[in-house]
């Protein structure tokens, strides 16, 4: 499902190839700030395959299932994943086979529809409480009406991925998620990352980036004609902005999304810029069913 106009970006790609002639040709190798991650979003189109398998390519190191696209409030809908299609049984025995890999796995809410929403503070900590119960290693009992889709499986984060409605509230249901980690003292059984769009800021997350408690931010530099000739400067921005959090370079994996940037230029001419960043986190592709078509992830992972 793709989620940008249908065209590539000449623009971006030209600024990269630029880039490289003007003094990168050393290439990544010269770089100090490889980190070697690679996160992808999983669970916008069924023929992308099981998320076992998309952690079996050993080139992600955070998976991303998305999305958790209904949030319910108590109006006779609880919250509601969207895997378009994919079927919820046997996702819970391929969360514990990718965490076996020491690969993490992260639940993203939001998404592109628009039956999402947070009216209020109490309709914040309710959701709140309930992704602890229904999705991470909450202990028992649990509070009626709340369903474990994934079983006794849980996942390592929560991903904001906020592309509709009013920004209230998000701040709210973070800052009530990260507090579950109290109950922990040997981890953190709750990590928070965002995926705001690449023009800074993004007013959807920026309330919730503002709480300090997210520590990954997928910048999304793709679906953009203005970040495709101004990636650099938006780049030091978010990193600027938010220096205790690592932040990713997102792109895709399609060749047919505007912010494509072809693997000869993603590594002379955007690697090297992204990896002087002192919080630079890595690579996040946009998504899992285009990287299958074109092997993306197979060139970001050796330069991340």
């Amino acid at each position: 499902m793709a989620v940008a106009s249908k065209k590539p970006a000449a623009t971006l790609v030209a600024v990269a190839a630029l880039v490289a002639v003007a003094g990168f040709l050393a290439g990544p190798a010269a770089a100090t700030g490889k980190t070697g991650q690679v996160t992808v979003f999983w669970g916008r189109n069924k023929a992308e395959g099981t998320l076992r398998e998309a952690c079996d390519t050993g080139t992600y190191t955070i998976v991303v299932i998305s999305f958790l696209s209904v949030f319910g409030h108590g109006h006779g809908k609880p919250p509601t994943l969207d895997l378009s299609g994919h079927p919820i049984a046997g996702i819970g025995d391929d969360i514990k086979h990718c965490q076996s890999k020491n690969i993490m796995v992260f639940l993203s809410i939001g998404g592109f529809g628009d039956q999402y929403s947070l009216p209020s503070a109490k309709a914040a900590t309710d959701l709140a409480d309930y992704l602890w119960y229904a999705y991470f290693p909450a202990p028992t009992p649990r509070p009626a009406g709340v369903h474990r889709p994934f079983g006794d499986a849980y996942v390592d984060g929560l991903d904001f991925f906020i592309e509709r409605g009013p920004p209230e509230y998000y701040d709210v249901l973070a800052a009530r998620l990260w507090s579950y980690n109290k109950q922990f003292r040997a981890r953190t059984p709750v990590q928070l990352s965002a995926t705001p769009r690449c023009a800074f800021p993004d007013r959807r997350v920026q309330r919730v980036l503002a709480t300090g408690l997210v520590t990954r931010v997928n910048v999304r530099f793709y679906g953009d004609a203005h970040c495709a000739a101004y990636w650099q400067q938006e780049w030091d921005k978010w990193t600027a902005a938010f220096p205790d959090s690592t932040i990713y370079f997102g792109l895709p994996a399609s060749d047919q999304t505007v912010g494509y940037v072809h693997p000869k230029n993603l590594y002379y001419g955007v690697v090297p810029v992204v990896q002087k960043a002192a919080n630079y986190g890595g690579i996040m592709i946009w998504d899992r069913y285009a990287d299958k078509q074109t092997n993306y992830s197979s060139y970001a992972i050796q330069w991340a």
